[in-house]
This record gives structure tokens, C-alpha cells and sequence, in this order.
């Protein structure tokens, strides 16, 4: 799309996708309640496969089909799987045993399955190390909520009593189990990692995770190892607004639940972390249906690890799988507290699944007004990665401000699954391109052609142009911008895809 001045000033021989092309009738401006299947025929073509082309490209939706646990004794090579399997150096590797010293999880499609991947610490039952005992419970809360384990042996080191531990624990756990030889990059390791096959296991896959060799058998046993693709929700729950609540420990998640649905149906107690699981709560509100999921307070890792509190490790992964089911994720704050750097991380979490987002401040009662308006100022600049992130303030003691909450996430809900018609985008398009024109680029400035939605939940966008990659990126979050702006996405992450004008026979 070019600029232009509507049918009626359109520059003569502009080649935009919505001025006339060279030689072609002047076609008129879009309709606004049109959709995509009503563009000019030229266009039209043009549009759908840039919407197909967007969803080939778009990144796999968060994995579902279950969790997969590494275990073994130290120093097998665990992380370096983990990083193989993820696909990028997400756990730290280091030649010295006991590096990784809590669980660490990853997100992984593999064969058209999509899991969790959780790596966990060195299994050694034989030492009295303090630390190492931890690691040890971390390791049994790993493998009860895994799905699928996958238990690492080095192919290079003769077997040890560790080793028969190791086994009869996961035998008893009565999980689907897939054993593998790691180091084996060679025929002599192939040959001593036969010695393994004494521990009793019916198959032994042989891997080096650090050359990718084996790789390929090892998925193709976990994807027959994991269950099921899970049920569609409840039909009780069908059609409701899907909210995770998650946040730091004592910030009032469970006394918001309680005052939204309007009865005590969360434990709450001053001493933080009084809930494990994530706790689904329906409530028809004002007409509406919304299905609250209450999560475990998150702390910062390195303070997980530090007080032992496996329990609450797990319940990190519970609070991550429950952004994973939600539309809008409420990050809830402790005003008076304020917001600290866990919070920003969390969030994080949050936008990389895709959700709508909206910030509340809680325990509002207890500050006064100009230590309130501090409090919203530093919390916006310690969140200034989403400034279109909405926040709004309440106290879920007294119940002030819960309404206009809820009205807040209700907004940023019907954002996240509002479609806008094309011809409205690229009569808006045209208004951005005449104020704001890309800027040159080696002497020459790429081309906007026209845009049309392709998603929703949340919104992306496909804007085709020439050299797509010669944009700047501060034009690109330019444009994410304007169009959150001008079509009220607020609270939601705006993706904006930009495709190549194919090129005509």
C-alpha cells in the first residue's frame, strides 16, 4: 500500500497496493465492514497467501502434550541434551559435576509433539552433601509430575551402585521410562556402553548430545512415550474468560479470588505460599463467565533453591502451565511493597505465551495518595517492556477498585480476540504511510503494499511490502504501536509480520 489521498487524489501511476497499478483500473477505497475474501481480485490472492505464509511462519503454540524429566547421575550430560532438545544453551553446562543444581524447564516441538522438558540435578543417594540430598527430593517432585522420564547414563563409565538406585527408583515411580547412553560418538564407546544393558533395561538408545547423534531415535521414543493430546476444557468452563493470577507470594491472589466470586473458597493466610496448586474458580459476573485460575506465589529461583522448598519448585511449574491455559494473565502486585524485578520476569513469562496482559496494584487501603501514585510510577518504569500493559489499582480486602479490575481485564479480553475488517486497516494503513513513511534505506525506501489480519488471540497482522527486511525495527514497533492505538488493543502483544511482494510470471 502507498501513500494516497483516497479514489479521488490518488497520485497518477502510484504502484500501491491500494492506489492503481501501472495500466490497471483506479480501484476504490475498501469498505470498512468488509472482510479479506472482499478485496480487489488482485489483491486478494496476494493477501491469503501472506496469511498462509504468516502461519507457516508463526511459532509453535505452547506446549500441552506433557512433560518429559531428564535424569541421571552428575556430570552424564543432561544439560547438553536439555540444550539439544530445546534447541538453544538454556541450562548452563560445565565440565564440573553438580552444576545444575535445581530443575530447569524448557518448551520443545519435536515430531509434531509439543511437551515440556524439565532437566534436574545430578542423582547421587550415595552422598551426605546437604545440597545434594535437596537435589534429591527435587529429583522425586520431578518425576512424580513428569509424564515421560528420560534417564541418562554415560556410556563411558562402568556401572555403579548409583546406577541400581537410580533404576529401582524409577521403576517403583511406574512412569514410561526411555534409557539412553550419552558420550557414545564412537565404536569404542558403543561397545563399553553394552556393559549397561546389566542394569536390566529392555533398550538402550546410544546419543551424543553434544554431535546430535541419536537424537532423531530418542524422539521418536519420547513421542510414542507421551500421552494423549489432553481433553478440551470442561463444558462447565466453555465460553468463559480464561484469567491466571499469578504474581510473588503474599501479594493477595486468593483474597481477589474470594472477593470476586464472593464467598471464602481460597485458604488465605498471612504467611505466603499458602497455595501449591493452581485452583480453577468459575463465576458468572455481571453477566459474564470467568474462570480464575489461582496460582502459587514465584520467587526468585536462586531463593527456591536456597531455602530447599521443593515443594514450591513445583509449583513454579504449575504457575507457568496455568499462563499456558489463560487469555489474561493478571499480574498482581503488593503496591506497598512495590514492583520487583521476579515481577518483570513473570510477566515476561506471560508475553512470550501470547497473553493479554493487565497489571494490578493490591493493597491499595494502605497507602496514601501521593505514596500511590510513586508506587504506579515505579512500576511503570520497572515494567517499561509493556507500556501498553493497562494497570489498574484496587485492594482486594475492601474490595475498592475490584470492579473497575474487571473491567479493565474484560477490555483487554475482547482486544486480544477482536478482528479487525481490512478494509479499515489499510484505510488506516494509508494515514500512517502519509504522516510517517518508512524511512530510506541505502537510497532507497522499502514499500508498504497493503495489510490484513491474519489472527486473533492475540492479533497478528501481515503487512506485504517490498525488501521487508530493510525495515528498521523502530519503524516495526512503530506500527505495532499505531495500530494498538488506533484500534484500542491495549494489554495485548501485537504481532506484526511483514512478507515479501511475490513476484509475478
Amino acid at each position: 500500500m502507498g501513500p494516497s489521498k483516497g479514489p479521488a487524489g490518488s497520485k497518477k501511476g502510484s504502484e500501491s497496493g491500494l492506489s492503481k497499478r501501472r495500466g490497471a483500473p483506479e480501484q476504490p477505497l475498501l469498505d470498512p465492514t468488509e472482510d479479506r475474501d472482499e478485496l480487489p481480485a488482485e489483491l486478494d490472492e496476494e493477501a491469503r497467501a501472506a496469511v498462509e505464509d504468516a502461519a507457516a511462519d508463526a511459532p509453535p503454540p505452547i506446549p500441552s502434550a506433557g512433560i518429559v524429566a531428564l535424569v541421571g547421575r552428575p556430570n552424564t550430560g543432561k544439560s547438553t541434551l536439555f540444550n539439544r532438545l530445546v534447541g538453544r544453551r538454556a541450562a548452563i553446562v560445565h565440565d564440573e559435576p553438580g552444576v545444575t543444581r535445581d530443575r530447569h524447564y524448557g518448551d520443545v516441538t519435536s515430531r509434531g509433539r509439543r511437551f515440556t522438558l524439565v532437566d534436574t540435578g545430578g542423582f547421587d543417594p550415595e552422598s551426605d552433601d546437604p545440597m545434594r540430598q535437596g537435589i534429591k527430593r527435587q529429583i522425586d517432585l520431578a518425576i512424580a509430575e513428569a509424564d515421560v522420564i528420560v534417564c541418562v547414563l554415560d556410556a563411558m563409565t562402568p556401572v555403579t551402585p548409583s546406577e541400581h538406585a537410580e533404576l529401582g527408583l524409577l521403576r517403583r515411580a511406574g512412569k514410561p521410562v526411555i534409557y539412553v547412553a550419552n558420550k557414545a560418538d564412537s565404536t569404542r564407546a558403543e561397545a563399553e556402553a553394552a556393559e549397561l544393558y546389566r542394569l536390566g533395561m529392555d533398550r538402550l538408545i546410544l546419543i551424543s548430545a553434544l554431535h546430535g547423534r541419536g537424537i532423531s531415535d530418542l524422539e521418536m521414543a519420547i513421542e510414542a512415550a507421551l500421552p494423549a493430546e489432553p481433553a478440551a476444557s470442561e463444558e462447565s468452563s466453555e465460553g468463559a474468560l480464561r484469567i491466571a493470577i499469578v504474581g510473588r507470594p503474599n501479594a493477595g491472589k486468593s483474597s481477589l479470588v474470594n472477593r470476586i466470586s464472593g464467598e471464602e473458597r481460597m485458604l488465605v493466610d498471612a504467611q505466603p505460599g499458602t497455595t501449591r496448586d493452581p485452583i480453577d474458580t468459575l463465576v458468572d459476573r455481571d453477566g459474564k463467565r470467568l474462570l480464575l485460575i489461582d496460582t502459587a506465589g514465584i520467587r526468585r529461583k536462586s531463593k527456591v533453591t536456597k531455602e530447599d522448598s521443593a515443594v514450591e519448585a513445583v509449583s513454579v511449574m504449575h504457575a507457568i502451565r496455568a499462563m499456558e491455559r489463560a487469555e489474561v494473565v493478571l499480574l498482581l502486585c503488593d503496591a506497598a511493597e512495590g514492583v520487583a524485578e521476579q515481577d518483570a520476569k513473570i510477566l515476561g513469562l506471560a508475553v512470550d505465551r501470547g497473553c493479554g496482559i493487565v497489571i494490578g496494584l493490591n493493597k491499595i487501603d494502605l497507602l496514601d495518595r501521593k505514596t500511590l501514585a510513586k508506587a504506579e510510577e515505579d512500576a511503570r518504569g520497572k515494567l517499561a517492556f509493556v507500556p501498553w500493559a493497562p494497570i489498574a489499582q484496587m485492594s482486594a480486602r475492601s474490595g475498592r477498585g475490584v470492579a473497575k479490575l474487571l473491567e479493565t481485564v474484560g477490555q483487554v479480553a475482547d482486544a486480544y480476540r477482536k478482528r479487525v475488517p481490512t478494509g479499515e486497516l489499510n484505510r488506516f494503513f494509508e494515514q500512517i504511510l502519509l504522516t510517517h513513511p518508512p524511512p530510506t534505506h541505502g537510497g532507497r525506501a522499502p514499500r508498504l503494499f497493503f495489510i490484513t489480519q491474519a489472527e486473533t488471540s492475540p492479533p497478528l497482522f501481515v503487512v506485504v511490502a517490498s525488501d521487508p527486511e530493510k525495515l528498521h525495527f523502530s519503524y516495526r514497533r512503530y506500527v505495532a504501536n499505531q495500530l494498538r492505538q488506533a484500534f484500542g488493543l491495549e494489554g495485548v502483544p501485537v504481532r506484526v509480520k511483514y512478507k515479501e511482494r511475490r513476484r509475478r510470471g
